[in-house]
């Protein structure tokens, strides 16, 4: 090899970093980005390569990357190699120790065997002698490369899979650092064995960096660093290339790159990048450091309050952060609830950080449920601590609101939904601050659901409750009432306020869901979801007061009976108060003094109802206490409402009817014969003219409502009738209507309806159908003998023109007691012997045990024990119902 004669001049630099035994890259003290390589004069060190380390190759790199990286340096150029440019010389540190010397003497360097071979100087020539000297010592006490024959490091360049995680996770270790390719990416050599290394990329755990400017590869486009991206490698590189570090290994990233935490003698790196405004946090790798993930956080607060850097447009959050005290009053969703203020305000809240069960997600849809059952059993009706964390605006499919951590009896809500596997963890921008302040605790919570198969971390749906809407058809409602009457306090579940007295109810344990109407009680008509639908007075305050006191809650529910549309009559209880009485003191309903005494809570309701009037509670605010005595003398007693009445004489109240219908309960519908039913002929020969005229069939412009008005089309004779909504299947767009002249009911579809024309309306004539009940006749409660029963009424009434004796009229509740007689029946006995007599005789029916105080009065004993003696002889002859001997039925 020739070089140039020795050049003395000395110069100064600080050493970068070491690439081997031999040689240094050097950089300027005043311009710390001009480098170059420089190497020792007339030496030569075993080479460290990717494809594998020469003997001793690290040994000898460093013992002198140990005792000069980082330091300033004293080199003097000897001569430089004219194809490559290298330089090389010697070296001194500022306490004398020289180079190749040191290293030489060490052992770690052997004296090139050629040197001195050319033409040198002599002080050249003297210091290749004293070198020899130094190396043949070296070998004669066989120090470094002269030890013997092993210094192999095995180096491996990648984790080599699972097993190397398995292994070293969460133990620290001895590491150089060999490059810095950004600042938070390292090549590190893991010094784990002696005879082996594992030289590998390295994420700096719980940081990200701006990028580097980088070459991508397909097109060989440099992509420009982004801003505090060189400033944020050099910040590190300063402190860590070539410097030994322990390495804590947490991690491997998806890519299968190494994460872990670089700690210098001074402290984590992660935590200084932070500091300067120079990192954000990794979220990613929140789970990966579990409580060390908070000095991070701390740290790039602190970079944020003072706007360093990358923080420089930090704006702090508006929010107080101070805990409110609040109530739950409404449970949205998984992840949504509504809570009221100690001034009653409600707002809706979204819990901080977390996101409840998606629809669109397959593994999550089937615990959107599950998720909000838990926070229904955790939360409704319960006091809560609400911290406000932010506010996210209103999007296309949102409404603005406010997120915030929620606890309760100092437990973390959001917290419990994770553990749980009923919610996951947001992922939030990295300039997204409105986030949990736990949001680490958060994320590691998740990783432990995940990792123990919780919820929908399980893979599978859980079992879903599927409840029977027995309040659907009467015909399911007589099925259940008689499973429910007989229990007392059914616990059950408040799903829905219709009104301030209706009510969807599930009960889990029978597996239905019901429509529940207060006993003893009538609410005002809450408004209906359009405009147009407008309620009564206090009818919307009564429905908020079921919502506040019942919605979502557990309850308990006393069933008595069912109504005519499949509700069912019955008391609720919540926290184990009746609300009917609640609603009646606070002036949001009247009491029905006959369906209280019936139900048995007249007395608690009536006192209720005194004291909302002597305080003019709603209801009552214009309430004049000499009107309730002035309406007490007028009451009369064959029309009064109050079924606690006992009547003296029996009435003679007999009219000519027909039976147009038999209801599916035993109830009878009547038509009078006389000015009524000539006004009825006279009426739907018109209303018949009327839908002939092709001009007048237009359906109807709306969806139908249960009460509307409406034409219908009779499927069996194919004539057009008036009408009345019963109930309405809005999926199937299917309403169950009743004919108002008849009684009857079916199905009819809502494009077969038209609007009812103002001149056949109720006011042009009422309806002519009454509603009517056998007087002192009990009906089978078992379907196969009411069917039996229903059938043997149609046969002995139908197409005959009969006399009903209206033994009691109870106005509020709509109804009239009747005994029918047969003025046509063959024979005079049969002329006299009532219908309802020949119904109990057959065996369909019985003289009921209980009597309301009016079937109890002397006016009706006669009568009552003609039933009596029926029923014995059907029950002696095993006749209907007695076919299988005696029974008692309620």
């Amino acid at each position: 090899t020739t070089h140039n004669s020795i050049i003395m001049a000395a110069h100064f630099a600080n050493v970068k970093s070491v690439l081997s035994g031999d040689t240094f890259v050097l950089s300027s003290p005043n311009n710390p980005s001009q480098e170059k390589t420089f190497s020792l004069a007339y030496v030569s060190a075993p080479r460290l390569s990717k494809d594998g380390d020469e003997p001793y190759a690290f040994q000898s790199r460093e013992f002198l990357r140990n005792l000069t990286v980082g330091k300033p340096i004293k080199f003097t150029v000897l001569y430089t190699i004219p194809n490559s440019g290298r330089e090389y010389g010697t070296a001194q540190l500022q306490d004398g120790t020289t180079f190749p010397e040191a290293s030489v003497k060490a052992g770690w360097l052997k004296v090139r065997e050629d040197a001195g071979r050319k033409e040198e100087s002599e002080a050249a020539l003297a210091m290749i002698d004293t070198l020899r000297i130094y190396e043949s010592e070296a070998k004669d006490e066989g120090k470094g490369l002269f030890s013997g024959s092993g210094g192999v490091i095995e180096v491996q360049n990648d984790l080599g899979g699972p097993d190397f995680l398995n292994k070293w996770k969460g133990k620290t270790v001895e590491g150089v650092i060999e490059r810095v390719i950004s600042g938070d990416r390292l090549l590190a050599r893991l010094l784990l064995t002696e005879k082996k290394h594992w030289q590998v990329m390295t994420l700096i755990a719980g940081i990200r960096t701006p990028s580097t400017a980088r070459t991508n590869p397909s097109n060989g486009q440099v992509q420009p660093a982004e801003e505090f991206g060189d400033e944020a490698r050099a910040f590190v590189e300063s402190r860590l290339l070539q410097r030994q570090v322990k390495v804590k290994i947490v991690g491997v990233s998806p890519q299968g790159q190494l994460v872990a935490a670089i700690l210098h003698p001074r402290g984590n790196i992660a935590e200084f990048l932070l500091q300067e405004g120079l990192a954000r946090c990794n979220d990613f790798h929140s789970t990966f450091l579990g409580p060390d993930m908070a000095p991070l956080r701390a740290a790039e607060e602190q970079a944020k309050s003072a706007r360093k850097r990358l923080h420089r447009a930090f704006v702090p959050k508006a929010t107080d952060n101070k805990e409110a005290e609040a109530t739950v009053t409404k449970i949205v969703g998984g992840d949504t609830i509504i809570v009221r203020n100690k001034t009653g305000a409600e707002k809706r809240i979204s819990l901080s950080s977390v996101r409840g069960p998606r629809a669109g997600e397959a593994s999550e849809a089937p615990w959107r449920e599950e998720a909000k059952e838990f926070l229904r059993k955790k939360l409704i009706g319960k006091h809560v601590k609400v911290s406000v964390d932010g506010t996210k605006p209103a999007t296309d499919d949102f409404e603005a609101r406010e997120v915030a951590t929620v606890t309760q009896s100092g437990k973390n809500i959001g917290l419990q939904l994770v553990e749980g596997g009923y919610a996951t963890v947001i992922r939030h921008r990295k300039d997204d601050t409105d986030r949990a302040p736990n949001y680490d605790e958060l994320l590691a919570a998740q990783e432990k659901a995940q990792e123990e198969k919780k919820g929908i971390w399980s893979g599978k749906s859980p079992k879903v409750k599927n409840y029977v809407d027995v309040s659907e058809s009467v015909q399911k409602a007589k099925i259940q009432v008689s499973t429910l009457s007989r229990q007392k306090k059914v616990p059950g579940i408040v799903d829905f306020c219709k009104s301030g007295s209706r009510f969807t109810i599930l009960i889990p344990r029978e597996g239905v869901k019901l429509t529940l109407v207060l006993a003893g009680v009538r609410a005002p008509r809450a408004p209906g979801r359009n405009a147009q639908e407008k309620g009564e007075p206090f009818g919307q305050e009564a429905l908020d007061l079921a919502n506040k006191r019942c919605n979502q809650r557990d309850c308990e529910i006393d069933v008595h009976d069912i109504d005519k549309v499949g509700g069912f009559i019955g008391d609720l209880y919540v926290n184990r108060e009746s609300f009917a009485k609640i609603l009646v003191e606070e002036g949001l309903a009247s009491v029905h003094e006959y369906s209280a005494q019936k139900a048995g809570n007249a007395t608690e309701l009536l006192a209720a109802q005194q004291r909302a009037k002597e305080a003019r509670k709603g209801l009552w605010k214009d309430w004049d206490p000499s009107q309730d005595a002035q309406e007490e003398e007028e009451a009369a007693p064959a029309e009064s409402a109050d079924a606690d009445v006992t009547i003296d004489k029996k009435p003679e109240d007999y009219r000519d009817i027909v039976i147009t219908n038999v209801d599916s309960n035993g109830r009878v519908k009547v038509q009078e014969i006389g000015k009524g039913t000539a006004a009825l002929e006279t009426l739907m020969n018109k209303f018949r003219s009327f839908h002939l005229n092709p001009s007048n069939n237009a359906g109807l412009k709306d969806s139908p409502k249960a009460g509307d008005f409406v034409a219908a089309k009779f499927t069996e004779d194919g004539e057009w009738y008036r009408a009345r909504i019963r109930s309405n299947d809005r999926t199937a767009k299917v309403a169950e209507v009743v004919y108002i002249d008849y009684g009857n009911t079916e199905k009819q579809p809502w494009s077969k309806l038209r609007p009812l024309s103002p001149e056949f309306n109720t006011q042009a004539l009422k309806a002519q159908a009454i509603d009517a009940q056998l007087s002192f006749v009990q009906l089978p409660a078992s379907p196969d003998y009411l069917n039996d029963a229903i059938n043997y009424i149609y046969e002995i009434t139908e197409g005959k023109q009969l006399v009903g004796s209206f033994d009691f009229i109870d106005s509020k509740e709509g109804v009239s007691y009747i005994t029918i007689y047969d003025p046509k029946a063959e024979g005079s006995h049969k002329v006299t012997e009532s219908l309802n007599r020949r119904i109990i005789e057959a065996g369909w029916g019985l003289v009921p045990r209980k009597f309301k105080r009016w079937e109890s009065s002397k006016a009706f004993e006669s009568l009552v024990k003609n039933l009596k003696e029926a029923e014995k002889v059907a029950s002696d002859a095993h006749r209907g119902m007695w076919e299988y001997g005696e029974l008692y039925e309620d």
